[in-house]
């Protein structure tokens, strides 16, 4: 058997962090079996479906990298196809006319309420043979009045539902319209889906449709209900949590990789491992490994694992995710170091890409002026002398590299008799306007020959001024 698996979201609204999460799990589970993962978008809901939340969907599931093998499929691209299982089914006796009016479904369901019995249809239209003047009516499937559903679900084991508490769900509205979980079937049958991955909220679901499926005739796919995530205060995720909308997290700086990571672990674990390559998420995930019990959304935790992943990026492929950031941060990527260089020289403090980005300004833009406190603490007169001496000799330097850069300050460290500190200090506030950078030779390396002697030129300035008060 190959396994197909499918994420299907609704364009009713954008690609959040539970759906995400569940497009993850579909997608490493075909992917660690060498299967197909299908993307179908399910826009039936006409009202509330956009194509501007379609495209935050695409958006999204390209930034991340989950590609799909087949589509995206339509389901409003569908609708003749729906309509012939209607009229198979309505022949068939499968499915029957309702004319019931919504005023006296209210009634009844208002006189079960005050009974205290289960809320469902009573299939009143069920053997209905005559029209009703004046009403269009919906189509109803008829689930079978006896028996049991038993789903066995790879997540949370078996559960058992009585088919009498099952209700004779509506296939089309009165419009004629499908409804949502007629048409999951007949997708999941057509698309030959395997395994059903998705949010256990789709539980109550799955017999009414395991029922149709096998009015279908079909093979049943195994299912997997995954646990909602919840917000760190305990109740279900939602905005008021953090971004809503995938595309946030990727203006905020995220990774994609790291995302992924942290959200397969929400709910997902190998041992005690923390941080995942994709290809290692692919070969070590199992859906039976998911756990049964919710998972609490930790921002911190989401941007320790984006800062691992930072760390661990090669430098080439960080200069290219660095790049969009820098521009939107108003620098020129090409006034300053290769983003490539400056990725090398400041991953290892950044969480985000816009802090790597805000870290990196003083090598691609000039600073107004340098921090007030750093430069009484650091530009003494003491080291005017010093300072001279490294700004000349950097001035010499014939091939620009950090080797070179760092004997010219060690240099001078020697022949004043200065710890390198007391020497490095001064150079940093002089090249950065402040006094935290990555080290001194990767520093000047990066803010590169020209801004450094102009800054350095500059510093001078302010200790010979401060030097002549002091006499």
């Amino acid at each position: 058997m190959t396994v197909r698996t499918r994420f299907a979201p609704s364009p009713t609204g954008v690609l959040h962090l539970g759906s995400v999460r569940t497009a993850l799990f579909c997608w490493l589970y075909a992917r660690h079996h060498g299967g197909q993962f299908v993307l179908r978008i399910e826009d039936t809901d006409r009202e509330r479906s956009t194509r501007e939340n379609v495209d935050a969907i695409l958006e999204g599931m390209a930034w991340l990298g989950l590609d799909a093998d087949e589509g995206p499929f339509f389901q409003s691209e569908r609708m003749e196809r729906y309509r012939e299982v209607i009229d198979q089914w309505l022949d068939q006796g499968k499915a029957y006319h309702c004319y019931c009016s919504k005023e006296e479904l209210d009634d009844r369901r208002e006189a079960q309420m005050q009974a205290g019995v289960r809320v469902r249809y009573d299939g009143r239209c069920r053997d209905r043979t005559e029209p009703r003047d004046g009403v269009d009516p919906v189509v109803r499937f008829k689930n079978p009045l006896d028996g049991e559903v038993v789903v066995t679900d790879s997540v949370r084991g078996t559960v058992v539902f009585d088919n009498a508490q099952l209700d004779d769900l509506i296939i089309a509205r009165s419009d004629g319209s499908p409804t949502y979980n007629f048409t999951v079937i007949i997708d999941d049958f057509d698309m030959q889906i395997t395994h059903v991955i998705r949010g256990d909220d789709h539980l109550n679901n799955t017999p009414r449709q395991m029922n149709m499926l096998a009015a279908l005739g079909a093979e049943l796919p195994i299912y997997a209900h995954l646990p909602m995530i919840l917000g760190p205060d305990g109740a279900k995720l939602s905005k008021r949590h953090g971004a809503v909308d995938i595309r946030e997290y990727e203006a905020q700086g995220y990774l994609p990789q790291a995302m992924l990571n942290y959200l397969a672990r929400l709910g997902w674990s190998h041992g005690d491992q923390e941080v995942f390559s994709i290809e290692e998420m692919i070969s070590l995930f199992d859906i039976a490994d998911v756990n049964q019990s919710a998972s609490s959304f930790n921002a911190e935790k989401l941007l320790w694992l984006n800062q691992q992943h930072i760390i661990s990026m090669p430098a080439a492929d960080l200069g290219d995710a660095l790049r969009p950031f820098l521009q939107s941060a108003g620098l020129d990527p090409e006034n300053g170091p290769e983003p490539a260089l400056a990725a090398e020289g400041f991953q290892e403090r950044a969480e985000t890409l816009v802090q790597l980005a805000a870290s990196a300004r003083y090598c691609y833009e000039d600073f107004d002026a340098i921090d007030e406190k750093a430069a009484k603490k650091n530009l003494r007169p003491v080291v005017l002398e010093p300072l001279k001496a490294v700004r000349e000799r950097l001035d010499a330097i014939e091939k620009w590299n950090k080797q070179a850069i760092e004997q010219v300050i060690q240099g001078v460290a020697d022949e004043f008799e200065l710890n390198l500190g007391k020497i490095g200090q001064p150079i940093r506030v002089a090249v950065t306007g402040g006094s935290v950078s990555p080290p001194i030779d990767a520093t000047v390396f990066l803010v590169g020959r020209d801004r450094s002697l102009r800054r350095l030129d500059n510093a001078i300035r302010i200790v010979a001024e401060r030097a002549a008060v002091t006499n």
